[in-house]
C-alpha cells in the first residue's frame, strides 16, 4: 500500500508507448490509487487504461478540475487524502500543476500540511529548453500570449527587452490551430537577429526541435497547424 499523498502524475506529451517516457514505478503506483483529480475525465480514463489493463476504471472516483471548476469546489477534492487515501492529479499532457489548473489543488494541500509527491515525467518546457541551445540558468515561461494583435506585439517587445536586459530565455505556447498565426507574428515583429526555437511533437514520431534566427525562419515557414508546439526566443 502506498503512503497517503497527493501524487502529481505526468502524462505523455504525444502518442507513444508509455514505457518510453514514464518509469515503471509510475505505472505501478497508479494501479494503487482510487481517487483522481483530472482536467478531463475522458482523456484521464484513456491514459489509465494505457497504464495498466488491470485497473478497474469503473471503480475509480474522478474529480474534474479545469477552467469551469468553482474555487469553492477545489478543497473538497482533498477529502479522500485527509481520510488517509492517496489522491492522484492527472494533467492533459506533461506535468501536473505546470501551466495547469492542478496548481490550485497543490496550493491547498500545502496550506493544509498534506504530503505532495511529484513523479518523474516529460515536461515540454524543460525538454524544449534543453534542446534549444538557449540560456538554461535564467528563463521564464510566460504561457499563452495575448490574442489581440496590439497587445501581442507589446508582449513580444517586452520579452525581447527581457532577453537583452536580463539575459533570460523566454518560453511560450499557443493553441495548435493558431501556431502558424503566432509564427507569422514572431517573424513580423521580432528582431531578425533574435534566435527562435520551434519545438513540435516532443517525444512523438514527428518530433522536431530546431533553432534558427528570425531571419532564417522567414525563408523556411514550417507548417505547425494542429501540432503541439512550444516556442522559445533568445539572443
Amino acid at each position: 500500500m502506498i503512503e497517503p499523498a497527493l501524487y502529481l502524475i505526468p502524462v505523455q506529451l504525444s502518442e507513444c508507448d508509455l514505457s518510453q517516457v514514464l518509469p515503471p514505478a509510475n505505472l505501478s503506483l497508479v494501479r494503487e490509487i482510487r481517487h483522481f483529480v483530472v482536467e478531463n475525465v475522458r482523456s484521464a480514463r484513456r491514459f489509465l487504461k494505457k497504464c495498466s489493463r488491470e485497473i478497474d476504471i469503473d471503480s475509480l472516483t474522478f474529480y474534474e478540475l479545469n477552467e469551469h471548476t468553482r474555487p469553492e469546489e477545489v478543497a473538497s477534492m482533498l477529502t479522500p487524502l485527509e481520510q488517509g487515501m492517496p489522491v492522484g492529479i492527472i494533467s492533459e499532457a506533461g506535468c501536473p500543476a505546470i501551466a495547469d489548473p492542478g496548481a490550485d489543488l497543490v496550493a491547498v494541500a500545502q496550506q493544509r500540511g498534506l504530503r505532495v509527491k511529484p513523479l518523474v515525467g516529460p515536461s515540454s518546457i524543460l525538454m524544449s529548453l534543453m534542446a534549444s541551445g538557449f540560456n538554461g540558468q535564467s528563463f521564464a515561461f510566460v504561457g499563452y500570449l495575448p490574442i489581440d494583435s496590439s497587445s501581442r506585439t507589446r508582449k513580444l517587445k517586452e520579452m525581447e527587452q527581457r532577453i537583452m536586459h536580463d539575459d533570460q530565455t523566454q518560453i511560450f505556447i499557443e493553441t495548435p490551430y493558431r501556431n502558424n498565426s503566432l509564427l507569422s507574428d514572431l517573424l513580423r515583429h521580432l528582431s531578425p537577429s533574435l534566435r527562435l526555437c520551434v519545438a513540435s511533437d516532443i517525444t512523438g514520431a514527428n518530433e522536431s526541435i530546431v533553432t534558427h534566427t528570425i531571419k532564417q525562419w522567414a525563408s523556411l515557414k514550417p507548417i505547425l497547424e494542429k501540432v503541439p508546439t512550444i516556442f522559445l526566443i533568445y539572443k
